[in-house]
Formats: structure tokens, C-alpha cells, sequence
């Protein structure tokens, strides 16, 4: 299998002693994305945004055929104009913002197919000079609160734009895993509208021309519907075809 025929999974990091019992389910997460990939016919290679930092990360994925940068910590406001003290802030990453936001820039650049889940599809849209809402508040829809870590996923409809390019497999509407406190809120340059939630919340967007998709819902969790993901990777380049 040719290198063009190689997927990169972008990850924020390898390790988070700070945070176990998160990051051990943010690692189920990456193993049901790195499985369904590899069933699909790409060679993955794991990237670790915040230990490898910017150069390393353009430097491992500059031969791959497609990327997917999978979720995390918050972005660090100052990367899309904003304060640092919101409600719900967290740990960051910057390094891995950095890194990450580099990756999109290329990938527009050469359109390379790209696909953003949960902070991945925010980082396309800050990225492109875009900004977030930083707090959904209480009571959201979007995520559980104060409950163990294997129950914050929130069950809820999206509803896909007519025009999408890249959604129109998922139907009129399609039912998703969510565990988001933040938002797109302007979209970046070159962006538009893929699907929203009930509330009017953006939860995914599509390049106007280039081959990039973020959804703000994780279609690798264990409650996903079934062949979800494998849709949502089928919006990538074929690994067979970029082999050939």
C-alpha cells in the first residue's frame, strides 16, 4: 500500500496523567476511530499533537492521503480572539492548537481530504478565522454534567443542510453522540453550514471547495449509530483510489 493511501489520526496527546479516567476514554475513542479506518483499507498513523508539536506534526503527516483530527481539550481562546477565565475552562493544549491549526491551513492549501470530530471540527473553523462560543451554560442538550465519564455523551437529532456536500449520506436528519460545552460561532473563512442542532447550533461544516468536513458530535463513541463513522470516513478519499 502506497504512503498516499495512509490516514493520519491526529490526537492531542499520548498521555494525560492529570486526568486518567478522561483520557482513558478519550482512548476508547481513538481505538474505535483507528478500527474503523483501518477496516476501510487506510494505513493509520497516530499523531500526537501536543508531544510532537507543530513541525513534527507537519513534518509525519506530509505524505499522508487524508487526516483526521479527533477531539480534547478546549482551544486556548487567544487562538480565536477571546479571554481565558469562561465558565466549564478547563486544562489546554497549546502546542497541540498550534500543531493542529497548522495541519487545516496545509490541507486547504493542497486539499487534502480532512475530517474534524468534536475539537477537531472546531479547530477547522479557528483555523480559518472563525470563533467559538466558549460556554453552552447549564442544562445544556449537548452533554451530560456531573456524571461519570462513561454517561456525558448526550443523545440528540442533527439536522443536515439540503446543500451539503458531504453530509447528504447521513439523510435529512441524523441521530448523534455528543459531549461538547463550546460551539462554532462565526464561521471561518471559506466555511458554510452543514447541519445544526434543534437549537439552532452549528454541528457541522464543510469547506465550500475543499475536501474538509468537521462534526461537533462523535460518531466514534460506543452508543454512535451503527455505520455512522464508517460514513463519515467514507467522506475521505478512498485509500484504494489514492493507492492506485
Amino acid at each position: 500500500m502506497s504512503s498516499a493511501a495512509r490516514l493520519s489520526v491526529v490526537i492531542v496527546t499520548r498521555e494525560r496523567p492529570h486526568a486518567p479516567e478522561y483520557h482513558a476514554y478519550s482512548s476508547v475513542l481513538v481505538g474505535r476511530a483507528i478500527a474503523a479506518a483501518t477496516q476501510a483499507g487506510w494505513q493509520v498513523d497516530v499523531v500526537a499533537a501536543q508531544d510532537d508539536g507543530r513541525e513534527a506534526s507537519l513534518r509525519r503527516t506530509d505524505d499522508a492521503g487524508a487526516l483526521v483530527i479527533l477531539g480534547g481539550e478546549d482551544i486556548a481562546p487567544e487562538f480565536y480572539g477571546a479571554a481565558r477565565g469562561y465558565r466549564g475552562e478547563g486544562a489546554h493544549a497549546e502546542r497541540a492548537d498550534e500543531a493542529q491549526i497548522a495541519l487545516v491551513q496545509r490541507a486547504i492549501h493542497r486539499g487534502t481530504p480532512l475530517l474534524g470530530i468534536c475539537r477537531g471540527h472546531q479547530i477547522i473553523d479557528v483555523a480559518l478565522g472563525g470563533t467559538l462560543i466558549q460556554d453552552l451554560g447549564e442544562g445544556s442538550a449537548h452533554r451530560h454534567d456531573d456524571v461519570p465519564m462513561e454517561r456525558v455523551m448526550s443523545t440528540h437529532d442533527v439536522h443536515v443542510a439540503p446543500g451539503s456536500r458531504l453530509l447528504n449520506g447521513l439523510g435529512a436528519v441524523a441521530e448523534t453522540r455528543s459531549a461538547h460545552h463550546q460551539a462554532v460561532d462565526r464561521l471561518g473563512d471559506g466555511l458554510v453550514v452543514a447541519a445544526r442542532a434543534s437549537d439552532g447550533l452549528i454541528e457541522a461544516i464543510e469547506h465550500e471547495t475543499a475536501p474538509i468536513l468537521g462534526v461537533q458530535w462523535h460518531p466514534e463513541d460506543p452508543g454512535a449509530p451503527t455505520g455512522q463513522l464508517s460514513a463519515l470516513l467514507g467522506t475521505l478519499a478512498s485509500p484504494v483510489s489514492l493507492a492506485a
